[in-house]
């Protein structure tokens, strides 16, 4: 019998993974040089943007913050030469700029102004040119000490702490054990937004003056039980607990789960699943619904 060494197509032994299908699976390595005149904080979102669309992309990060003279840059462009990869930067002085661009086509690698088409599109839009201001979105303003006082209020008011004082709020997130009150806020409060975290358990009444609240927007947050149980045992084991098993029981966490709706339902407030989002996600969720709430 003539044996064929199997059919690529179908998946035998023999077979070869195309181009496409190896290139999935082959991690790609490569150096990525982020530049900035600031703290290089805009960079490193945009590089993580893109490289979530490149699921086989391993970049090896390197960090120029605060480049802001000519021997500043000489030292990152030794470093560039030494790691040749993508280049990426945010620098706003146009010398820095063209020794940077330069320096990167002799050595044949790519630079990329990050910010330079959408300055250009407000300025081509408003009619207006762009002033050269250096870490010009961390500059101490109102909306830079709003910040700080949403932390700050944030972090005193977590896990039920402070409720005597829930009016202040911006905004005031209830809910079960872990479904995600706590890191939510913080991320709310980075946004500025000040905000309040209740925790919910059934048959014990919440704060007297929740439901009575006028200013804040409250936002119920659930998530299914099962997934409440696996971090809440997860959370158990890292304490080296093997007690409070109603803790980790589906069954109950689906009534916690029901108490938080029907409170919500009750005050028509608002309900967020946690579940499938992450937790700059829910902070949209969220944030959008509070801003349609004020308009």
């Amino acid at each position: 019998m003539k044996h064929d060494g199997g059919n690529p197509r179908q998946g035998g032994e023999g077979a070869q993974l195309s181009p496409e299908s190896t290139a999935i699976h082959t991690p790609k390595h490569f150096h990525l040089h982020l530049v900035s005149d600031a703290s290089g904080e805009t960079l490193t979102t945009m590089a993580k943007a893109a490289l979530v669309q490149l699921s086989g992309a391993k970049p090896n990060r390197h960090m120029h913050p605060l480049v802001r003279n000519p021997k500043q840059l000489a030292t990152v462009m030794q470093q560039i030469e030494a790691s040749p990869g993508i280049v990426l930067y945010t620098l706003m002085n146009p010398n820095l700029c063209e020794a940077l661009e330069t320096r990167c086509a002799d050595l044949g690698v790519p630079c990329v102004a990050v910010l330079k088409p959408v300055i250009q599109a407000f300025e081509s839009y408003l009619k207006m040119p762009a002033r050269a201001i250096v870490a010009g979105q961390h500059t101490l303003d109102a909306e830079y000490f709003r910040r700080i006082e949403a932390m700050n209020f944030t972090l005193s008011h977590d896990d039920s702490q402070l409720t005597e004082d829930l009016e202040k709020a911006d905004i005031v997130l209830i809910g079960a054990s872990r479904t995600s009150k706590t890191p939510t806020s913080i991320y709310l409060a980075h946004r500025g937004y000040k905000t309040a975290n209740v925790s919910l358990v059934p048959n014990i009444p919440p704060p007297p003056n929740l439901q009575g609240l006028k200013g804040p927007f409250v936002v119920g947050l659930i998530a299914s039980p099962e997934r409440v149980s696996e971090i809440r045992r997860n959370r158990m084991l890292s304490l080296n607990s093997s007690k409070f098993d109603n803790y980790i029981d589906a069954d109950l966490i689906k009534e916690e789960m029901t108490f938080t709706k029907k409170l919500c339902l009750q005050n028509r407030w608002q309900v967020v699943d946690v579940t499938r989002k992450s937790i700059e996600e829910t902070a949209a969720s969220i944030i959008s619904l509070y801003e349609e709430r004020r308009r």
